[in-house]
């Protein structure tokens, strides 16, 4: 989905959490960039506004649902779209909070252009979020110039499974490309 419409330009993201997130966010960011949007910053105002969440405390989840109100507070009228871990976990209690118009889960975030369709504001909020165990792709991603240092993802899930830890079901089975290729994207 390209932004050939015209119709809507600006895209902001928020990102919450560890650097892995943080590379994420920057992969996703250029996806938009490279289709036509202008990215801004999250303090401004925007037509879609991306929160790539964590969950991996009640606090985590708790920031989401504050970004959430910033952006309706701001913009009414924006159209969201809260992505990652804990729209993985969670994203039925995330698809109650008003506002929010499109739910996706850590694998399908970095298809978010494909479920841009319809950018009108939704009564009900489209959810969309694999059972991530299966998932055996990889998806690379790194940062760029958005922070002072650069982030490379070099391993995506968990095997373990610590009774403490949400890592391995929000993200799904340890999975990573060959040392080789992440050397030569590094």
């Amino acid at each position: 989905m390209g932004n050939s419409g015209g119709k809507y330009k600006r895209v902001a993201f928020h990102t919450l959490g560890c650097k892995l997130n943080f590379s994420e966010t920057s992969t996703i960011s250029r996806n938009f960039k490279n289709n036509g949007f202008d990215v801004v910053e999250f303090n401004s105002e925007a037509d879609i506004y991306v929160i790539n969440t964590c969950s991996v405390t009640e606090q985590a989840d708790k920031k989401c649902r504050q970004a959430i109100t910033k952006i309706q507070n701001k913009n009414s009228n924006a159209f969201i779209a809260v992505v990652g871990c804990y729209a993985q976990l969670k994203p039925e209690e995330i698809a109650k909070n008003l506002g929010v118009d499109l739910v996706l889960g850590t694998q399908e975030k970095f298809n978010i252009l494909e479920h841009l369709n319809n950018l009108e504001k939704k009564e009900t909020p489209e959810i969309y979020s694999c059972e991530i165990e299966k998932v055996e792709q990889f998806d690379s991603s790194h940062s760029e110039a958005d922070r002072t240092r650069s982030f490379l993802k070099v391993q995506d899930g968990c095997d373990y499974s610590c009774s403490y830890c949400t890592i391995p079901l929000a993200r799904g089975k340890s999975r990573n490309k060959k040392i080789s290729e992440l050397v030569r994207e590094a």
